[in-house]
């Protein structure tokens, strides 16, 4: 498939296309408009700055591809691979995610905004870290990942592994962290008191050591545990 003559692609069917060889590099970024790219392979294409507009991204390859400045913005779909990738600062805006892979990709300044990211994973990425705001993460694997001094507004991390993860100095507003499994998570001056905490155990109690909650959480906490505070 001939694609170096074109750059901008409204409809076109891809999907289970073999797409590397035919995405060339040069010249001005690839716009894909509804295009469907079901099982396509674009394993190490040259996508810099790209941008995918509602298109179907089910079981897409995009392992080891360069989507330096990429933007992703509606669509989405099932397990969509991101192994190895390179997305220097990539944008991914109402896109589902759900399922998708990114280890090992390069995530430096990345955005997720408005993403359902259910059972995403993202453990195993690389680069400074990234920002997630107004999604759904639940199940989500965000093991050792670094969310350190990021403003985490609407996100729900229910059921997530946020193992090893850095919330250091993270603001978290409007999100739940409920059946979250925080081994080894650091939350050092993270402000949670936007979360919800649900009832955390003894261990979750641990593990939020040195973060921040209010009174009302705190409140709570003890009333679990059969404290009543005056």
């Amino acid at each position: 498939m001939d694609l170096k003559q074109g750059r901008v692609f409204d409809g076109v069917d891809f999907s289970r296309a073999v797409l590397t060889d035919a995405l060339a590099g040069d010249g001005e970024p690839y716009l894909f408009k509804n295009c469907d790219f079901t099982e396509a392979e674009l394993w190490g294409a040259s996508l810099a700055g790209a941008r995918f507009e509602s298109c179907v991204l089910e079981q897409t390859d995009f392992r080891r591809a360069d989507l330096d400045g990429a933007t992703f913005a509606g669509g989405g779909g099932l397990r969509t691979r991101f192994t190895d990738a390179d997305l220097i600062d990539a944008a991914f805006t109402d896109v589902d995610l759900s399922a998708a892979t990114f280890g090992g990709a390069v995530l430096t300044d990345v955005s997720f905004e408005g993403c359902r990211m259910i059972g995403t994973v993202l453990t195993g990425s690389r680069g400074t870290g990234f920002s997630v705001r107004r999604s759904n993460l639940t199940l989500a694997n965000l093991g050792g990942c670094s969310l350190r001094g990021q403003e985490i507004q609407g996100v729900r991390f229910d059921d997530a592994d946020l193992s090893g993860c850095d919330f250091t100095q993270a603001t978290l507003t409007d999100c739940r962290l409920i059946g979250t499994k925080i081994l080894r998570t650091i939350f050092t001056k993270a402000d949670l008191r936007g979360a919800d905490l649900g009832h955390p155990d003894d261990d979750k109690l641990r593990a939020l050591s040195g973060a921040v909650i209010s009174q009302t959480q705190a409140a709570q906490i003890l009333a679990g545990r059969g404290i009543t505070v005056v």
